[in-house]
Protein backbone atom coordinates (compact mmCIF):
# COMPACT_ATOMS: atom_id res chain seq x y z
CA UNK A 1 0.00 0.00 0.00
CA UNK A 2 1.50 2.95 -0.82
CA UNK A 3 2.13 6.01 1.62
CA UNK A 4 1.01 9.84 0.43
CA UNK A 5 3.30 12.58 1.98
CA UNK A 6 1.92 16.08 1.62
CA UNK A 7 4.15 18.94 2.25
CA UNK A 8 2.52 22.15 3.25
CA UNK A 9 3.75 25.70 4.09
CA UNK A 10 2.96 29.34 5.35
CA UNK A 11 4.35 32.27 4.02
CA UNK A 12 3.27 35.09 5.90
CA UNK A 13 2.06 34.99 9.66
CA UNK A 14 -0.98 36.84 8.58
CA UNK A 15 -2.36 33.88 6.54
CA UNK A 16 -3.12 31.74 9.65
CA UNK A 17 -6.80 31.27 10.40
CA UNK A 18 -7.00 30.20 14.33
CA UNK A 19 -8.64 27.35 15.39
CA UNK A 20 -11.62 27.72 17.78
CA UNK A 21 -10.11 28.80 21.49
CA UNK A 22 -9.61 26.34 24.49
CA UNK A 23 -9.37 28.30 27.34
CA UNK A 24 -6.23 27.39 29.33
CA UNK A 25 -4.74 25.43 26.32
CA UNK A 26 -0.95 26.59 26.26
CA UNK A 27 2.76 25.94 25.02
CA UNK A 28 5.34 25.08 27.17
CA UNK A 29 8.58 24.79 26.34
CA UNK A 30 10.60 21.80 27.90
CA UNK A 31 14.07 20.65 27.35
CA UNK A 32 14.13 17.89 25.01
CA UNK A 33 16.80 15.40 27.07
CA UNK A 34 14.27 15.19 29.50
CA UNK A 35 13.15 11.48 29.23
CA UNK A 36 9.24 12.65 29.57
CA UNK A 37 9.99 14.27 26.67
CA UNK A 38 10.47 11.19 24.56
CA UNK A 39 8.35 8.67 26.00
CA UNK A 40 5.47 11.96 25.25
CA UNK A 41 6.59 11.88 21.57
CA UNK A 42 6.41 8.24 21.47
CA UNK A 43 2.94 8.20 22.59
CA UNK A 44 1.28 10.32 20.07
CA UNK A 45 3.64 9.02 17.10
CA UNK A 46 2.64 5.15 17.77
CA UNK A 47 -0.47 5.09 16.82
CA UNK A 48 0.64 6.17 12.92
CA UNK A 49 3.80 4.42 13.04
CA UNK A 50 6.24 7.52 13.87
CA UNK A 51 9.70 6.47 13.77
CA UNK A 52 10.04 8.72 16.70
CA UNK A 53 7.99 6.28 18.38
CA UNK A 54 10.44 3.53 18.49
CA UNK A 55 13.48 5.48 18.92
CA UNK A 56 16.15 4.20 21.21
CA UNK A 57 17.23 6.60 24.06
CA UNK A 58 20.62 6.28 22.14
CA UNK A 59 19.18 7.54 19.06
CA UNK A 60 17.24 10.18 20.95
CA UNK A 61 20.46 11.62 22.36
CA UNK A 62 21.98 11.44 19.03
CA UNK A 63 19.05 13.27 17.48
CA UNK A 64 19.78 15.88 19.65
CA UNK A 65 23.12 16.43 19.01
CA UNK A 66 22.53 16.99 15.44
CA UNK A 67 19.25 18.96 15.93
CA UNK A 68 20.82 21.79 18.44
CA UNK A 69 18.09 23.87 17.43
CA UNK A 70 14.95 21.99 17.67
CA UNK A 71 12.74 23.40 20.27
CA UNK A 72 10.30 20.97 22.24
CA UNK A 73 7.30 22.03 23.46
CA UNK A 74 4.43 20.46 25.47
CA UNK A 75 0.70 21.18 24.74
CA UNK A 76 -0.89 21.12 28.58
CA UNK A 77 -4.67 21.25 29.39
CA UNK A 78 -5.11 22.97 32.75
CA UNK A 79 -1.50 22.32 33.15
CA UNK A 80 -1.49 18.49 32.34
CA UNK A 81 0.22 17.63 28.77
CA UNK A 82 -2.07 16.44 26.58
CA UNK A 83 0.44 16.46 23.43
CA UNK A 84 3.71 17.80 21.61
CA UNK A 85 4.98 20.27 19.60
CA UNK A 86 8.44 20.21 18.07
CA UNK A 87 10.17 22.84 16.03
CA UNK A 88 12.99 23.34 14.24
CA UNK A 89 14.24 26.64 12.51
CA UNK A 90 16.44 26.17 9.82
CA UNK A 91 18.77 28.64 7.63
CA UNK A 92 17.07 31.05 5.24
CA UNK A 93 14.42 31.84 7.80
CA UNK A 94 12.37 28.91 7.35
CA UNK A 95 10.69 26.84 10.84
CA UNK A 96 9.68 23.31 10.61
CA UNK A 97 7.11 22.05 12.77
CA UNK A 98 8.61 18.41 12.91
CA UNK A 99 6.05 16.97 15.40
CA UNK A 100 2.84 18.49 16.21
CA UNK A 101 0.14 15.75 17.96
CA UNK A 102 -2.33 14.90 21.02
CA UNK A 103 -1.81 12.11 23.47
CA UNK A 104 -4.06 9.20 21.73
CA UNK A 105 -6.83 9.67 24.95
CA UNK A 106 -7.10 13.61 24.09
CA UNK A 107 -7.62 13.11 19.91
CA UNK A 108 -11.11 14.01 19.43
CA UNK A 109 -11.99 16.59 21.52
CA UNK A 110 -11.88 19.83 19.95
CA UNK A 111 -7.93 20.61 21.15
CA UNK A 112 -6.32 20.38 17.69
CA UNK A 113 -7.46 23.48 16.22
CA UNK A 114 -6.45 25.74 18.88
CA UNK A 115 -3.40 23.95 19.57
CA UNK A 116 -2.17 24.14 16.13
CA UNK A 117 -2.65 28.03 15.82
CA UNK A 118 -0.58 27.90 18.82
CA UNK A 119 2.32 25.96 17.45
CA UNK A 120 2.11 28.02 14.32
CA UNK A 121 1.95 31.29 16.11
CA UNK A 122 5.18 29.98 17.94
CA UNK A 123 6.93 28.92 15.26
CA UNK A 124 5.86 32.70 13.56
CA UNK A 125 7.66 33.87 16.69
CA UNK A 126 10.66 31.66 16.30
CA UNK A 127 14.24 33.37 16.31
CA UNK A 128 15.25 32.51 12.56
CA UNK A 129 18.53 31.38 11.41
CA UNK A 130 20.46 32.92 8.74
CA UNK A 131 17.88 35.75 7.72
CA UNK A 132 16.13 38.52 9.64
CA UNK A 133 12.97 37.27 10.21
CA UNK A 134 10.96 33.81 9.75
CA UNK A 135 9.84 34.00 6.38
CA UNK A 136 8.46 30.44 5.85
CA UNK A 137 6.71 28.27 8.55
CA UNK A 138 6.51 24.49 7.11
CA UNK A 139 5.70 20.57 8.02
CA UNK A 140 4.88 17.40 6.33
CA UNK A 141 1.96 14.64 7.02
CA UNK A 142 1.40 11.99 5.52
CA UNK A 143 -1.70 9.67 4.77
CA UNK A 144 -0.97 7.32 8.15
CA UNK A 145 -1.28 10.60 10.13
CA UNK A 146 -4.84 11.22 11.85
CA UNK A 147 -7.24 11.36 9.52
CA UNK A 148 -8.13 15.17 10.59
CA UNK A 149 -4.41 16.01 10.36
CA UNK A 150 -4.46 17.28 6.69
CA UNK A 151 -7.86 19.22 7.35
CA UNK A 152 -6.69 21.00 10.20
CA UNK A 153 -3.22 22.02 8.48
CA UNK A 154 -5.18 23.66 5.72
CA UNK A 155 -8.06 24.92 7.99
CA UNK A 156 -5.01 26.48 9.52
CA UNK A 157 -3.40 28.28 6.55
CA UNK A 158 -1.56 25.81 5.45
CA UNK A 159 -1.07 25.10 1.56
CA UNK A 160 0.11 22.32 -0.04
CA UNK A 161 3.52 22.91 -2.08
CA UNK A 162 4.36 19.06 -2.64
CA UNK A 163 2.78 15.91 -2.54
CA UNK A 164 4.71 12.46 -2.88
CA UNK A 165 3.74 8.99 -3.55
CA UNK A 166 5.53 6.49 -1.48
CA UNK A 167 5.70 2.75 -1.77
CA UNK A 168 5.96 1.26 1.73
Amino acid sequence: MARVVTYLEMNNAKDLRPGKVVPELLLRRVDGGLPLVRATNAQVGAPYGWRSASRTNEEWRELMRCRPLRQYWFITLKGETVGVANLEPQPDGDVEITTFGLLPEYVGRGLGGHALTLTIRQAWDSEAVESPAVRRVWLHTCSLDHPNALRNYQRRGLTAYRTEVEAE
